[in-house]
Formats: structure tokens, C-alpha cells, sequence
């Protein structure tokens, strides 16, 4: 498959290598399991703020499930993620969002010395704060991102061989939700 218009929007190697070997944009749409290149892919190409509400939507149900690595009595990641699907469902103001984002924020930072790196909420947040580069959506992108952030900071300790078998089992199921939410490939 061709991909110089993929290669205008400057992915990382290891993705246009991949694509080179799929038959059509549909084939790898279907047959990608990486969730976190797919919302990149998503976010570079969204346009307007209905196409961020989606990508919103995509994303908060992506990392949802790192909320596990959360302590039971920290709400804040939840908060941030609830109030960003409230702003993409129009009932929330870019200022919750941001209010929301920075309480996160503050959540990963209190336990960021004391839990070790939970793959799947990472990868969930590495993919949505590239992938939320528009201005109007970046306080939504925020708050996603840190509360994935705050969840990987609170998590328990991964033995390597686990840790990445935990991140490829979560990047492919990423992708299943993002073809839920975008069953057709983005033109580009």
C-alpha cells in the first residue's frame, strides 16, 4: 500500500513500515491492533470540534479500564475522564475539563513515587495526548490524558514479560474500541 499522504503527517517508522504491507487503508484499518496509532492517526486528521467529541468518546472508553490501577478512595482520574465525556457530549465547558485535568494531574503526581508503570494506561494516554492536537479539544485531550497518567502512576508493579503482554492485549483491545466508535478508516 502507498503512503506518502500517511507520511505527510510524520508517523513513527515502525507504522508506515506496517502499513507498507497492508493491501488498502481498510484492510489495515481492520487488521491493525495498535489502538494507540490508530487515535493518532484520528487525531491528526480531525478537523472540527464534532470530530474531537468523537475522538473523546474513543479515548475515554480506551482508558476506563486502567482505572483498576487506581486506588479505590482516588476519584480524580474518574472525574477527569467523566467530565472530558461530558464536554464531548456538550455538557460540560472547556474550563471543567480543564479544572478536572489539573486535579488529575495532582493525583498523578502524589502517587508517582510510590507505584511503578501500568502499561495500559499509558499507552491509552501516550495515544490521546498525541493524538488531541486541535486547540479547542486540547483541555478535553488534558484531562484523558492525565487521568490515564494518574492511573499509570498508581499502579502495581509489572514484571517485564507481563508488562508487555499486558500492553499488547490493551493496545488491541484500544483497537477494537476505536473501530467501534470509527468502523471505517479515516480518509486521508
Amino acid at each position: 500500500m502507498k503512503t506518502t499522504k500517511l507520511e505527510k503527517l510524520s508517523p513513527c517508522i515502525e507504522a508506515v513500515q506496517w502499513v507498507k504491507g497492508q493491501k488498502s487503508a481498510k484492510a489495515a484499518w481492520q487488521n491493525c491492533e495498535r489502538g494507540d496509532r490508530m487515535l493518532w492517526l484520528l487525531g491528526k486528521l480531525s478537523k472540527n470540534e464534532n470530530d474531537r467529541k468523537l475522538l473523546t468518546l474513543a479515548t475515554c472508553e480506551c482508558v476506563r479500564p486502567s482505572l483498576k490501577f487506581v486506588p479505590e478512595d482516588e476519584k480524580r482520574p474518574l472525574i477527569a475522564i467523566e467530565t472530558a465525556e461530558k464536554w464531548a457530549k456538550g455538557k460540560a465547558t472547556l474550563q471543567e475539563v480543564k479544572k478536572a485535568a489539573a486535579a488529575a494531574y495532582d493525583a498523578r503526581a502524589a502517587y508517582a513515587y510510590t507505584a511503578a508503570y501500568a502499561t495500559s494506561a499509558a499507552t491509552a494516554s501516550a495515544a490521546y495526548a498525541t493524538s488531541a492536537a486541535a486547540a479547542s479539544a486540547a483541555y478535553a485531550a488534558a484531562a484523558t490524558a492525565t487521568a490515564a497518567t494518574a492511573a499509570a502512576a498508581a499502579a502495581a508493579t509489572y514484571a517485564a514479560s507481563a508488562a508487555y503482554a499486558a500492553r499488547k492485549e490493551t493496545l488491541k483491545q484500544c483497537a477494537e474500541i476505536v473501530r467501534k466508535h470509527y468502523p471505517e478508516p479515516p480518509k486521508l
